[in-house]
């Protein structure tokens, strides 16, 4: 019985740790990168991303990743074609982006669906700062882009910011 009891624990705190892991995201390096169904040059082509879609690796294997998109689309990309420079994409209709992480700030811009902001940091609990291509910069609430850590997310949701 206590042999069967540490098997048990064991198994339970193997897979605390895999579901606490840190989540890993990337964005395309360059562009028309293609996307394969399997980790090889000869797989199927699904389709060709652009440079600094924002991914979130889900596997490594031998120089190949695969990666989930916004939309939760997994494909496989040499890891060459990958950054570390973070960005995220908008989830919603129109996401506002304010002067400070306050929706009673200044509204600096706002940024359609789809729009991709580079990921510039999470210092704010529930809040991203982020850079649109044009140069300008704020906050935007988590809760309207993807592509930042499930620990960020928790927080927007512990705590409202309005």
């Amino acid at each position: 019985m206590k042999r069967l009891l540490k098997v048990w624990v064991g198994i339970v705190l193997s897979f605390s740790s895999y579901a606490s892991a840190e989540i890993e995201y990337f964005s395309i390096a360059e562009n028309a990168v293609v996307m394969y169904d399997a980790p090889s040059l000869k797989a199927d082509k699904l389709f060709v991303a652009s440079r600094f879609l924002p991914v979130e690796a889900v596997v490594n294997v031998e120089g190949w990743v695969k990666v989930r998109d916004s939309s939760g689309s997994l494909a496989w990309v040499e890891k060459k074609a990958l950054s570390q420079q973070r960005y995220v994409v908008v989830t919603v209709p129109m996401a506002d982006v304010f002067q400070s992480a306050n929706v009673s700030s200044a509204l600096i811009f706002q940024a359609e669906e789809n729009t991709v902001l580079e990921w510039l940091d999470s210092d704010t609990q529930g809040w991203v700062k982020v850079r649109h291509p044009d140069g300008q910069t704020g906050y935007v609430k988590v809760a309207q882009v993807w592509g930042v850590s499930n620990q960020f997310i928790k927080k927007a949701s512990d705590q409202s910011v309005d």
